[in-house]
């Protein structure tokens, strides 16, 4: 009889226990339901600094009714190709010029909905420490994409190393180069490649958003730099880009409304100390 009881108290022990596993599980699954009500927000962004700001807008998202998911992408192509094939709402990585550019090369059909951002671009030192110690016929790394390549010649003229003929502008290449005292080579590669391949080559000039990956500082690592006074503030400005049509898509209007809010202009400021520097 004992053994009976005994064994009556294991099985109602148990089934309590099976019951209260069913309402933690059913609690769960009611918090999911409430993050299911929330309107999703997909956003492709490259890893810093434009996923960390947007990860930092997430809280202020959903108080409005929206879940921002963002995807991350590592390079200059399958943001825009996913965005044009409605894969993700939205991408945030890109400068402005970069963006008009593509669009005309690829036949893409995409379109800025706020300028937020801009990276100064900057001159890191490599196996040459100083502007001073660079030796006749040194190699630079330089971005190989046209707009970032120009952008890179022109900081490079800034720097007084080279002159670039004047009615190249933006579109200036290596060709554009009229005069060059030190006889520089260039090494164009692709713009994630150039933190990596800084050690082989004597200096190179990156975008800020792979240098802050790099733990590099335009403020203090750069040997010459863009400043917000110059024309890059304007022409490369950072912004939020979506597919031509769905400008007036109340979800992708709040993101832009976050993206350019005090959240986002406080976080950049604390987070990147002039790194990344804000336009509105």
């Amino acid at each position: 009889m004992k053994k009976l009881l005994s064994l009556l108290l294991v099985l109602s022990l148990t089934l309590l226990a099976a019951a209260g596993c069913g309402d933690e599980q059913k609690t769960s699954g009611n918090n999911d339901n409430q993050d299911k009500n929330l309107t999703p927000i997909v956003v492709g962004a490259s890893p810093t600094p434009h996923k960390e700001i947007l990860e930092a807008l997430k809280d202020t998202l959903a108080e409005q009714g929206y879940d921002l998911q963002v995807q991350e992408y590592t390079d200059y192509i399958i943001p825009n190709t996913a965005l044009e094939n409605g894969e993700i709402d939205a991408n945030y990585f890109q400068h402005i010029t970069y963006l008009n550019d593509f669009n005309a090369e690829n036949n893409t059909h995409l379109v800025s909905i706020a300028d937020v951002h801009y990276e100064p671009m900057g001159l890191y030192p490599g196996k040459t420490a100083s502007l001073e110690e660079l030796a006749d016929g040194a190699t630079i790394g330089i971005p190989a994409d046209p707009t970032n390549e120009a952008r890179a010649l022109l900081l490079l003229e800034a720097a007084g190393l080279i002159t670039i003929n004047p009615d190249a502008g933006i579109k200036a290449t290596p060709y554009d180069i009229t005069d060059n005292p030190k006889n520089l080579k260039f090494s164009e590669m692709e713009a994630a490649q150039l933190p990596r391949a800084l050690a082989d080559l004597d200096m190179a000039v990156i975008n800020g958003n792979y240098a802050l990956q790099a733990n590099l500082s335009a403020a203090t690592d750069a040997l010459a730099a863009e400043d917000d006074q110059s024309l890059a503030a304007t022409l490369y400005v950072n912004v939020l880009a979506v597919k031509e049509g769905t400008e007036n898509d109340e979800k992708l209007k709040a993101l832009a409304a976050a993206l350019c809010s005090d959240t986002a202009k406080n976080f950049i400021n604390e987070q990147y100390s002039g790194n990344v520097q804000t336009v509105f």
